[in-house]
């Protein structure tokens, strides 16, 4: 075998391409701190892409060399946490269903939110970005449109997971679906309420998600108020059913009668 041997200017070459690439993430965190700093101190409508670029000590130019737009840079943090929970989804394991994945996925990812979020900006910042969003009608919208995008490749995530095809088969986009407005609801709640730690965030999304199957298979109105298991009040998983979520009689449940009943809050006739 012929060694291959390097001129004498490669190893100072690749040097100087490793302390550009250096250089350029320096650049684009200080200009993505001093944004959400500015955004935070002053409001995301009041704060202009030139004074960003003059906080940071660079021209307006070089700001759209590394941001689009000014939406983009207000998103960058939540997207970085989004595209690391999608890393943490996939890596779960087969034999757990699509909504206890989703649920591991979304809790491991916020879990080394400190982590993720440090590596661009101190993760009280990233936080307080995230409730600005849920106050900023314009950003709110912006996260809204960019987190159907990032929904539809959780829903091939879980398709692949289960072997099945996304466009024939309903249900890797309903579950993902529910699991995404459970998820809104819990970070809007969070960002409306006094306490905006990592921590309490955590805990709401704990709380929304135990409550997530057993609202779509229980029966309401039962003496638990509706924080018990998938298993109860008549209804049960379906043995073959790994996704948690399809009800059927149970063992123990009265036979149907066939006839249906009116549902006070819509006026839907379901089944009894």
């Amino acid at each position: 075998m012929t060694e291959q041997r390097q001129g004498p200017g490669a190893g100072s070459a690749r040097a100087r391409g490793g302390l550009r690439e250096r250089k350029k993430t320096r650049t684009r965190e200080r200009l993505l701190r001093t944004a959400l700093e500015l955004f935070a101190a002053r409001g995301y409508e009041r704060t202009t892409v030139d004074e960003i670029a003059a906080r940071a000590e660079v021209s307006t130019r070089t700001f759209f060399r590394y941001f689009a737009t000014k939406e983009d840079v207000a998103l960058a943090t939540q997207e970085l946490i989004e595209r690391w929970f999608l890393q943490a989804l996939r890596a779960r394991p087969a034999s757990e269903s699509p909504v206890l994945a989703l649920r591991r996925a979304v809790l491991e990812s916020w879990g080394e939110l400190p982590e993720v979020a440090g590596l661009s900006v101190p993760v009280d910042l990233h936080l307080r970005t995230c409730r600005l969003v849920a106050r900023t009608p314009a950003l709110l919208a912006a996260r809204l449109r960019r987190a159907s995008e990032s929904e539809e490749e959780m829903a091939r995530v879980i398709a692949a997971r289960e072997g099945v095809d996304p466009e024939v088969d309903l249900r890797p986009r309903v579950v993902v679906a529910a699991f995404g407005g459970v998820m809104r609801l819990t970070e809007h709640r969070w960002g409306a309420g006094q306490d905006g730690s990592a921590e309490a965030l955590r805990a709401l999304a704990v709380q929304h998600l135990d409550h997530l199957a057993p609202s779509l298979v229980r029966q309401w109105g039962g003496e638990d108020g509706g924080t018990g298991g998938v298993c109860g009040a008549g209804t049960c998983a379906e043995p073959g059913d790994r996704t948690g979520l399809v009800p059927r009689q149970s063992a123990t449940a009265e036979p149907a009668t066939g006839t249906a009943r009116t549902s006070p809050a819509d006026g839907e006739a379901v089944p009894s």
